[in-house]
């Protein structure tokens, strides 16, 4: 894959960074990787105001990270593309590493 041109990391940073940069829309996304859910249900396993949940999910909507059904009165959510939690998951690898890497450094120089 070439090397991404300005105005496509821009994008990429307004729509899909920006959507995950919250720790609560995460919590979200991999809850909808479980099963999908409507508000109610995801407050509820997440243990988060029903009006956050809303407010989270509205700003993933837009963003087509999760979709929508209707059931009669309730709203269903589902995750758009699951490559979102491999990406997340991939993401959380390198921290770790990085983390470990960091750590490692530490002891090293605490030993020196």
């Amino acid at each position: 894959m070439s090397q991404p041109a300005a105005k496509e990391i821009n994008l990429l940073h307004a729509n899909l960074c920006r959507a995950v940069a919250d720790p609560k829309r995460i919590l979200i996304l991999y809850a909808l990787d479980e099963q999908s859910r409507n508000v109610t249900a995801l407050a509820d396993s997440l243990r988060m105001p029903q009006p956050t949940v809303s407010r989270h999910l509205r700003v993933l909507r837009q963003q087509a990270l999760v979709t929508t059904e209707r059931e009669g009165a309730s709203v269903t959510y589902a995750l758009a593309d699951r490559r979102i939690i491999e990406a997340l998951d991939l993401m959380r690898q390198v921290m770790n590493d990085a983390l470990r890497q960091r750590s490692d450094w530490l002891l090293q120089e605490g030993g020196s």
